[in-house]
């Protein structure tokens, strides 16, 4: 099968003919249609990533057909168009991950290419509504958006919801799944042009966080927020206790921006704001997830479909962050 393969860091990803994966039981062979990128894939690509293995074929998101199945293996998929659940071995704790649990694209590898192995368990139905490119832009970053703002941030209708970044593909879901949940949401991004788009997706507001008085506009326009969602951090991250009504939750699950800085403890505990970590999601969030794309029809953003071989091209115009939703992979 052909698959693009990342040889080493800072080396371009190129296309390469490679064995296709063989089967034990309960695994399936995806031909996947369609592949997305996630940020991960980015410093992956740089060589900032934990246990980074070379060569490896990368991609967390895939949607396809299931065309065969391991020996002894229910043959109920085989046929199906899927999409895949990039988490695996989750563990015993819905609170967290356990050891074991990765990432599908590394260490194993992923879904830049024809096909893919992936266990059952894995695969769920494809939503009806969705393209090939619209489906696979949803399992990483949807699956992250939608465990921050319900199973982490509790996030219901009424609510008011900032989203901290909202160009990014996390940051179009958050802004999607709370406005089809009933919320009032607000954004922040460094663009006016995305700010407008994510008012198109349904939001109130926005601000650009490069004005010196970003926080005291959001606070005159919001008044306080009952959930934030934040995968920036950064010094500016300091701000935000103090645009949360009591009892808020901040969910925050990457750090683009840097560390948390030195934050105003009184304001934590006086209004009893939580501070929630996340990561991913368990296969009961992804499935609520589905679920919730499907009830509500939502179509994911696409900023740009590339053929499977201009994977690289993909890869830097993420670098750049110029674009608006998911960057997707037309693969078969």
């Amino acid at each position: 099968m052909k698959a693009m393969v990342l040889v080493g860091a800072d080396q371009p990803l190129t296309l390469q003919a490679v064995d296709k994966p063989s089967l034990a039981t309960g695994e399936a062979l995806v031909q996947i249609k369609a592949a997305a990128l996630n940020r991960r894939d980015y410093w992956i690509t740089i060589g900032k990533y934990a246990g980074i293995k070379y060569p490896t074929i990368l991609g967390s998101d895939g949607a396809g057909v299931v065309t065969e199945v391991g020996p002894d293996t229910d043959p109920y998929w085989l046929g199906k168009e899927v999409i895949i659940n990039p988490g695996h071995e989750w563990g015993d704790h819905p609170a967290y991950q356990g050891k074991d649990f990765k990432i599908m694209g590394l260490p194993e590898d992923g879904s830049m290419a024809e096909y893919v192995k992936v266990k059952t368990e894995y695969l769920q139905a494809k939503p009806a509504h969705l393209t090939f490119e619209q489906a696979a832009a949803i399992p990483l970053a949807g699956l992250t958006a939608y465990r921050a703002l319900f199973t982490k941030g509790g996030a219901k209708a009424g609510n008011k919801v900032l989203i901290v970044g909202a160009g990014a593909g996390t940051g179009t879901f958050a802004v999607q799944f709370a406005v089809a949940a009933g919320c009032q949401v607000f954004v922040t991004s460094g663009s006016g042009e995305k700010i407008e788009r994510a008012r198109q997706l349904g939001a109130a507001a926005g601000v650009n966080y490069k004005a010196q008085d970003w926080a005291e506009e959001l606070k005159h326009l919001a008044g306080g927020f009952d959930v934030i969602i934040d995968s920036a951090l950064g010094k500016d991250f300091a701000k935000v206790p103090g645009l949360c009504n009591p009892g808020a939750r901040i969910v925050f699950f990457g750090a683009t921006a840097g560390n948390i800085p030195e934050l105003d403890a009184r304001t934590l505990f006086a209004k009893q704001i939580q501070l929630l970590g996340t990561m991913m999601g368990t296969p009961d969030d992804f499935t609520a997830m589905l679920n919730l794309v499907n009830e509500h029809q939502i179509v994911p953003v696409v900023d740009e479909v590339f053929p499977l071989e201009d994977a690289q091209k993909a890869v830097d115009k993420m670098g750049s962050s110029s674009q608006f939703g998911k960057l997707v992979l037309r693969v078969s």
